[in-house]
């Protein structure tokens, strides 16, 4: 994708395939268990990471982030170590956890993407897939956790149907220059009027800033990309998480989930690592370490800065009572 100046409305749309590349494989390393040292009781939190969606390198640590439970979780330098656990506020009725059994999974964040701001803040991002999942944490760094109701950005975003397709699903951001990079996972239920899609919207940084600062309106996209991932036995790829790479250029999580709307999971027939940058979009095969594709539910990517063909990779095991799984992923040439 080309950087060209930032346009007003209506968003420049484009259109783009992504394609399978033979000379490339992506290689899992031996998954990891993401837990918690010590106990978590009175928190009201597993003593694990559940439903991980995200995971980004803030202030010398590696944040992990989780849907349904209101607390990240703190990795250091080392795969596999235990995490520390950061608490944002409380939900309804002062929960912090959300499931089916409790009856509150409606109402979870659903984080589900998250980036660093250049001076330094960390966010993430609902998916906007209900008004509930229509906020953000903010974190300024030696600060406490921050909610916002973003419900205003939502809006402007959902209104842009070639970005939003038939449901919004926000499932990764990045920031890339001067602009914002949104990533829309395509696994949405289709509509009378629209079909899911899978799609690239950017949003201008000093706009965004300006807005998240409280001096300026929700910011509109200026660019949208809609990426065709392809099938897998006849079930679409959608976005799962994005990051930049070191170098330059993106890398994309993609999975082909059976799920009938953007609310319900189903199962995991494949998964793809993608690589995005101006000559075009290439997906590599996911395996694990014995050559056997990964059916894992990757929903979290985070690009080693010092090498463009690491990445660390969470994993969600759609199981409330099963800790989620960190693993190294490493893009490999046949």
């Amino acid at each position: 994708m080309p950087d060209r100046p930032f346009a007003r409305e209506p968003p420049v749309v484009s259109e783009l395939r992504a394609e399978l590349d033979p000379t490339l494989v992506a290689v899992l390393g031996p998954p990891y268990p993401l837990v918690y040292a010590g106990e978590s009781s009175g928190d009201d939190y597993p003593g694990f990471a559940r439903a991980a969606s995200a995971i980004r390198r803030w202030q010398e640590k590696r944040v992990v982030v989780q849907d349904d439970v209101n607390v990240f979780g703190l990795l250091g330098t080392r795969p596999g170590e235990a995490l520390e656990p950061l608490l944002l506020p409380r939900g309804s009725a002062g929960r912090r956890r959300f499931e089916a059994a409790i009856g509150n999974k409606r109402g979870k964040l659903d984080l589900e993407a998250a980036l660093v701001l250049p001076d330094g803040r960390f966010l993430a991002f609902g998916s906007g897939s209900l008004p509930a999942r229509e906020r953000i944490v903010l974190i300024a760094p030696g600060a406490a956790p921050q909610l916002r109701n973003a419900s205003d950005l939502y809006a402007r975003l959902r209104s842009h149907v070639a970005f939003s397709g038939s449901e919004l699903n926000l499932e990764g951001a990045l920031v890339r220059g001067a602009g914002i990079e949104l990533f829309q996972r395509g696994n949405g239920a289709a509509s009378a009027e629209l079909q899911p899609v899978n799609a690239v919207g950017t949003l201008a940084l000093d706009e965004f800033l300006r807005w998240l600062d409280s001096s300026g309106p929700a910011p509109d996209l200026c660019r949208v990309v809609r990426v065709d991932l392809g099938y897998h036995a006849g079930v679409p790829f959608g976005f799962t998480d994005a990051t930049l790479r070191a170098g330059g250029g993106v890398a994309f999580l993609a999975v082909a989930e059976a799920s009938p709307d953007a609310l319900r999971d189903g199962p995991v027939l494949a998964s793809r690592l993608g690589l995005l940058d101006d000559a075009g979009a290439r997906l590599a095969h996911i395996v694990d370490e014995h050559g056997q594709a990964c059916t894992l539910k990757l929903e979290g990517i985070d690009a080693y800065p010092e090498d463009a063909a690491l990445f660390d990779v969470v994993a969600d095991m759609d199981d409330p009572d099963v800790a989620s799984l960190g693993a190294v992923l490493r893009l490999c040439s046949r």
